[in-house]
Order: C-alpha cells, then sequence, then structure tokens
C-alpha cells in the first residue's frame, strides 16, 4: 500500500460501491450506519458524489452492459475476492414509451398527482411542430433540455425554464428546430 493510501478506512472500497448504487439491499444499512460515523468515508463520499453524478448525462447503453457481461463480471469479482457473486438489482423504473398525442408531439408520461391534477412528463415536438393555444388551470413549468422553442414571443434555448401562471395563456408555442423538455403542468389546462 503507498502513503498515499495507507490511513485511509478499510472500508473505503465499501464507501465507492454504495456511491455507486452497487450493493445489495441488505449491504446498504450497514454502508450507511459505517459512513455516518467514518470522517473518512464521509469526505470519500462526498469526493464521489459529482463524478457518480455526472455519469447520468452519459447514453444509458454505456452505463449498462448486457446482461452476460454482468454475469461474467461479477463471477470474476467474486472469483478474486473469495465472496458470494452479486449481480445489480435490476432496474427498479421500467422506461416508458413516446407516446404520439397529436401530430409531430410526442411525450413521456413520468409522474400524475390526480389529488392536485397535477403531470410531468418528456415532451417531444418534430421541427415545425406547434401545441395548440391554451389556458393555465394552474402553475405551468418548463424546462428545455434540447433544441429551440417559441412560446408567444419568447424564445427559448436548451436550459431555459419557463414559468406560466395560472389563468395565463399561450397563444403560439412552436419549434422550428424540434426540441424536448421536461413539462409539469395541470391535467385541466384548456385548449383554445
Amino acid at each position: 500500500m503507498t502513503t498515499l493510501h495507507r490511513d485511509r478506512c478499510e472500508q473505503s472500497e465499501l464507501t465507492c460501491a454504495y456511491a455507486a448504487q452497487a450493493l445489495t439491499a441488505s449491504e446498504v444499512a450497514a454502508a450507511e450506519a459505517h459512513i455516518s460515523s467514518c470522517p473518512d468515508c464521509q469526505r470519500e463520499l462526498k469526493s464521489l458524489r459529482p463524478v457518480f453524478s455526472s455519469f447520468a448525462a452519459w447514453p444509458i447503453d454505456v452505463l449498462r452492459p448486457n446482461l452476460s457481461v454482468q454475469r461474467r463480471l461479477a463471477a470474476r469479482i467474486a472469483e478474486e475476492t473469495g465472496k458470494k457473486s452479486v449481480l445489480p438489482p435490476t432496474q427498479r423504473w421500467p422506461e416508458p414509451e413516446w407516446e404520439h398525442v397529436a401530430p409531430g408531439i410526442e411525450c413521456k408520461l413520468l409522474a400524475t398527482d390526480d389529488e392536485r391534477h397535477r403531470v410531468s412528463m418528456l415532451v417531444r415536438l418534430a421541427p415545425g411542430a406547434s401545441y395548440p393555444p391554451h389556458t393555465h388551470a394552474g402553475v405551468e413549468e418548463l424546462h428545455l433540455l434540447d433544441g429551440e422553442l417559441w412560446i408567444d414571443e419568447r424564445k427559448l434555448f436548451a436550459g431555459d425554464y419557463n414559468y406560466g401562471a395560472p389563468g395565463a395563456g399561450d397563444d403560439r408555442v412552436y419549434s422550428e428546430t424540434g426540441c424536448t423538455c421536461i413539462l409539469i403542468t395541470s391535467t385541466r389546462d384548456k385548449l383554445r
């Protein structure tokens, strides 16, 4: 062991696996208990979080090898460590399909709140597509992920946010280039 790593906690690898969400459900509680009592592992976790958070922007096929590769890797790790082979947990949330809701408009429903009449979704407009004029029944929040989007006379670019107040309306919503956004809105909006 090098001088640099001589004073590291022996469970720092566990902290790394915890940050990568690579532990089984039964190992998570023990890792959390250790990390909460170990300043070295707390620093390790703090330094790893930005790294693992940046992985969310990577294409999913880079992050998730097929099951055959996962099994071979788990077997190899088990052989080298003398521990039981553990596969990563199965994906907990099925990816919703894109639904065609109108010409040039597709969406993926992410969440609904029937009690508050709210919906969260990914919305994709094809180049030249427009959304019908509408009045907001509640707060509308739009986060533009890519492309360009016109809302009336305001042009949004990737990274922009738009707030629509209850009772306000949008007369013209369209995209010249095509775009993808996250839309959180009321299920009671009125189309005009």
